[in-house]
């Protein structure tokens, strides 16, 4: 049996972490680089790093960071937000990303999942799928969820995969900031539909959530961050209270 990882994420805006809901109502959380530090020692499997407002304010992903983050921590990280191209892809791997996760230039642009998967291999390329549910369609929505396309959420996880993604992040912009729980319908589908390992984004706010996404939402990661960020809940008592409910995750 695979083991299910726990992903803090770090939401970064002027290089300091934030959170609110759904990107909205956004409240400083801390400095990126010590929070990624104390969960390398607090048990997370990976991290992710994303610049939430780099593709609205046409920015490039800041690289210090980047690199601070790394020197700092231990274990496997994410950095996405505006990338799109491979020569940002292969700035960020050299200041220590082990993968770059792309969105709204991938919707834009198909074809730079190829090139990128290519380029450095299908297990560097992270696509971040963003779905909100409109009419009882999960639908993708784009530049950090204030756009919403036609595309369906199960049809574009397929496609990313045709196109060579590696891993999918799946956020429910329904369920994100509300700590009421994953969006379990929409994960469990996209889960059964792909050949890649999902992260599932959005909603986490008691262990429980985490041991109803990898059973019922069929997740193989879980990703979460103000419940990590404020302590409302820590990752060794995440993992401790899956280890006792026959889940596989390292401890």
């Amino acid at each position: 049996m695979l083991t299910k990882r726990i992903i803090p994420c770090l939401d970064i805006k002027e290089g300091r972490t934030v959170k609110g809901v759904s990107f909205v109502n956004l409240q400083d959380a801390g400095d990126p680089v010590e929070l990624a530090a104390r969960y390398s020692e607090e048990g997370a499997d990976e991290l992710t790093l994303l610049d939430i407002t780099a593709t609205l304010e046409k920015r490039s992903t800041f690289l210090r960071v980047v690199e601070d983050v790394a020197a700092a921590i231990s274990i496997p990280f994410t950095v996405g937000g505006g990338i799109a191209s491979e020569a940002e892809v292969e700035k960020l791997l050299s200041k220590g990303a082990d993968k770059v996760s792309v969105n709204t230039a991938a919707l834009r642009d198909p074809g730079l999942i190829t090139r990128l998967s290519d380029a450095f291999g299908n297990q560097c390329v992270v696509v971040a799928i963003d779905a909100r549910l409109i009419e009882s369609q999960w639908q993708v929505v784009s530049h950090a969820g204030t756009r919403v396309t036609t595309i369906k959420a199960i049809e574009w996880a397929k496609e990313v995969c045709d196109r060579g993604a590696g891993e999918i992040l799946l956020t429910s912009f329904t369920a994100d900031g509300s700590r009421k729980g994953f969006s379990l319908d929409i994960t469990r589908q996209v889960a059964e539909s792909v050949p890649v390992p999902v992260i599932a984004s959005g909603g986490a706010g008691i262990p429980e959530h985490f041991l109803d996404v990898f059973t019922d939402g069929r997740a193989d990661a879980a990703l979460a961050a103000g419940i990590f960020h404020y302590d409302v809940i820590r990752i060794e008592e995440v993992k401790a209270f899956l280890k006792n409910h026959n889940i596989n995750v390292r401890l």
